[in-house]
């Protein structure tokens, strides 16, 4: 059984954190999984809430790539905007009374592919546009992203970061000898305090775990160990200020055209522990404000980190498993092998026209590769073994069918895998259900729910003879009815059913030319017409559209509350106030919520952006706005209006 250490116990005790309802026991086992699928929203946040203390008091529980990729990015996926990911994570280290930082110290984005580099480029292109300055003519500074203890320096007195916006003085680590990097000055604000690679290596690596557990020791109010305090009395440990970093400038063009090469270039910039690569804009004031900041990081600066990893790893085998759509996947199990920081035990190897051709079976030597967020690929077969290819659905036993590299499974109405998947898709689509995830489907379904309409035809009395608690099923009850009251966009809806070539986006792109209720009657040609469907596409969701009619229409009947997509040719003959206009809504309203004024206005033949550019011709300001925003409209020719003064442009009562 894994457990934490007494050092690790004592330094959660130190950072107030005892009193989470994660035991140390279950902290520890929660460590080693490999998917935290399973964990509570409130068991996932605690626990990272953990590891970042331990982290940052130099006793790290998890690795810097499994935090990031396994555990926050979990929480990434179920609540992209929690308050979690969008503030500072502490350091937590030094004790004592915490004072206001000089200035915020926030953190840094991150991204892990170069696609990511890329849309920061855009975002800052946009902004150029918006600021009438030539793209071109910018220029960015990237430097190393250090991996050492944040804290600012103000001349008289040094702060940890804390929580980005009140820190606790730790000026002590200069009068025991720490000198400033670069070139020597005090008060050249955020930095970190970083040991030498080389040194650390050579003098402390038998005496401390790591660099991070170094750095955190040296803050403490205790004596120094007497290691520690000769690598500071050696210079060997610092505090750099970022502004003092060494780095490379140049253009958005050039870091694109030699992206690989500056990333080694400053890789190879510091003798500290880097972990990434801080792009940033720099010598255009007037740009860093208009993208202003987060309250977690600066619009105008992003951290590339390089995760890339791979390993030669035995397949164990090779199992089929059926989809919603009647696809059968091959899934290579795999020899347990540690990539970017995650045990990796499976890859998907596509489709079985792969397996086939390359060879992928029992026994085979693949090169297996991770980066960052992507999920595992295999790179390459290095030595092939014989493929079993399935002849019959794993899930209800029926013929297999070739459509081109693709096995398929024709039951589509008594096939489990296919039901079950085809009712947990509808209600995740939705979002606006909790409650129907995969093991309560499986358990609905074993007992002859098969269908999205029964789902909502159940009752108290049948869910509780399944073996549901009172509780749980009066949960799973209100979540039904709350699918169906609570406004949900028509295209959304349309969406849930999982229409072959048809996601979102297209669903959308439909239904801004045809009312929801209409598009069953529509022919190839019709879709056709609609600018981004091909012929084959639009083949393809007629007849899909046919075979789903029976049970949409029956669902639909049900009453929701569908908020229509407003017809294009629609918008094109009204003739209104704000008909072509772009508006931006901010501050709290009365006429009703932002959402449903926004709704209104796409209706009148507005068009609704979420923040202001030299292209707004409206900023409506309800209560509790900033003058700053409403100054920084202005100075861009964009006419702020009151909601009083909106709804009389409407010609609405107030």
């Amino acid at each position: 059984m894994p457990s934490l250490s007494n050092t690790q116990l004592e330094l959660l005790k130190e950072a107030d954190l005892e009193s989470l309802h994660l035991s140390p026991e279950l902290i520890a086992q929660i460590a080693t999984l490999a998917d935290p699928q399973q964990l509570t929203d409130e068991q996932l946040l605690e626990f990272l809430q953990v590891c970042n203390a331990l982290y940052r008091s130099g006793e790290p529980l998890i690795s810097d790539a499994d935090y990031d990729f396994i555990f926050l990015g979990e929480l990434q996926k179920r609540h992209p905007h929690h308050p979690y990911l969008e503030t500072v994570e502490p350091e937590i280290v030094a004790v004592g009374k915490t004072v206001a930082l000089p200035e915020p110290m926030l953190s840094t984005e991150k991204t892990y592919t170069r696609d990511g580099i890329e849309k920061w480029l855009s975002r800052l292109e946009k902004a150029a546009n918006d600021c009438s300055v030539d793209f071109c003519t910018l220029m960015i500074r990237a430097t190393p992203k250090l991996d050492g203890y944040a804290a600012y320096d103000d001349g008289k007195m040094l702060y940890t970061r804390g929580d980005g916006r009140r820190g606790t003085d730790i000026s002590r680590v200069f009068e025991r000898g720490l000198i400033v990097g670069g070139n020597g000055e005090r008060g050249q604000g955020a930095g970190e305090i970083v040991v030498s690679q080389t040194y650390f290596n050579n003098y402390l690596a038998d005496h401390f775990e790591n660099s991070r557990n170094f750095q955190a020791s040296i803050i403490k109010e205790k004596d120094l160990e007497q290691h520690a305090l000769e690598a500071i009395q050696n210079h060997a440990a610092v505090f750099f200020p970022f502004s003092q970093l060494p780095a490379w400038q140049g253009s958005a063009v050039e870091v694109l055209a030699d992206f690989d090469h500056v990333i080694e270039t400053v890789y190879k910039l510091v003798d500290y522990d880097v972990d990434g690569v801080v792009f940033e804009l720099i010598g255009n004031e007037r740009i860093k404000q208009y993208l202003g900041a987060t309250r977690h990081h600066h619009r105008w600066q992003i951290a590339y980190k390089n995760n890339v990893a791979s390993a030669e790893v035995i397949v164990l085998k090779v199992t089929p498993q059926t989809s919603r759509s009647g696809r059968v996947n091959p899934v290579a199990e795999l020899t347990p092998t540690k990539l970017s920081g995650a045990m990796i035990s499976r890859a998907t190897a596509h489709h079985y026209g792969m397996v086939k051709t390359l060879g992928i079976g029992a026994g085979t030597l693949i090169e297996l590769t991770r980066s960052g967020l992507v999920i595992p690929k295999i790179e390459r077969v290095i030595i092939p073994k014989t493929p079993q290819i399935p002849e019959h659905c794993p899930s209800c036993g029926s013929e297999l069918v070739w459509d081109s590299d693709y096995l398929y499974c024709l039951n589509t109405t008594k096939c489990p895998a296919q039901i079950e998947n085809t009712i947990e898709h509808f209600f995740r689509t939705l979002a606006n259900v909790d409650g129907f995830g995969q093991r309560t489907v499986e358990k609905l379904h074993t007992f002859g729910i098969s269908s999205i309409y029964a789902v909502y035809q159940l009752s108290m009395e049948q869910l509780q003879g399944m073996g549901f608690g009172e509780k749980t099923a009066q949960n799973l009850l209100d979540q039904l009815q709350r699918s169906r009251t609570e406004a949900i966009e028509d295209w959304r809806f349309l969406g849930a059913f999982g229409i072959h070539r048809m996601g979102l986006g297209n669903c959308e792109r439909l239904l801004q030319h045809h009312h929801l209720i209409d598009i069953f009657n529509l022919t190839v040609e019709d879709v056709m017409n609609i600018e981004g469907f091909a012929e084959k596409t639009s083949a393809a969701v007629v007849e899909c559209l046919a075979k789903i009619k029976t049970d949409f229409m029956q669902i639909y009947q049900l009453g929701f509350n569908l908020v229509p997509t407003p017809l294009i040719a629609e918008q094109q003959q009204k003739i209104s106030p704000i008909s072509g206009k772009t508006i931006v809504f901010t501050g709290t309203m009365v006429h009703g919520k932002r959402d449903d004024m926004s709704r209104e206005a796409k209706l009148l033949g507005a068009k609704v952006a979420g923040s202001v550019t030299g292209k707004t011709d409206f900023l409506v300001t309800g209560s509790d706005v900033g003058a700053a925003k409403i100054a920084a409209a202005m100075e861009k020719g964009v006419r702020v209006i009151n909601e009083e003064d909106y709804l009389a442009l409407l010609g609405k009562p107030e």
